[in-house]
């Protein structure tokens, strides 16, 4: 029987009017140090989120959540944080901020493997049954 991996993931939230405190599950970001292990999974329901802001941006939105997305795997066409370490990039993912992309406190969990976590969060958090 292995070890069970520890890692933390944090929900990528949508809140296009911050004085309401409206959120839209928008992604998880998973990081597993011991294996290696950096990613994220992104999805916009952009019906849930004209249905919270009609005028919104949803362009914008779907432009930092493609940063959100390229800073995670590495892509040094997200500029200088991408470049950092998986652990710097996902605290810096992680840090709370007041804009309309924001991520949720971190949490923890157990794994087999990260990978497969990241899909089931993703799959409990995000998605939406069809």
């Amino acid at each position: 029987m292995s070890a069970r991996l520890a890692f933390d993931y944090t929900i990528v939230q949508i809140v296009p009017r911050v004085e309401r405190d409206e959120r839209i599950n928008a992604g998880v970001i998973l990081f597993c140090p011991a294996a290696a292990f950096l990613g994220c999974r992104i999805a916009l329901d952009e019906g849930r989120l004209r249905a919270l802001a009609p005028d919104v941006d949803v362009a914008a939105v779907s432009a930092q959540l493609e940063a959100v997305r390229a800073v995670c795997a590495g892509d040094r066409a997200a500029g200088p944080i991408a470049g950092l370490s998986a652990s710097e990039r996902f605290h810096w993912l992680a840090t709370p901020r007041s804009t309309v992309v924001q991520p949720s406190p971190p949490h923890a969990g157990l794994c087999d493997d990260p990978a497969t976590a990241l899909d089931h969060l993703f799959a409990a958090s995000v998605s939406r049954p069809e």
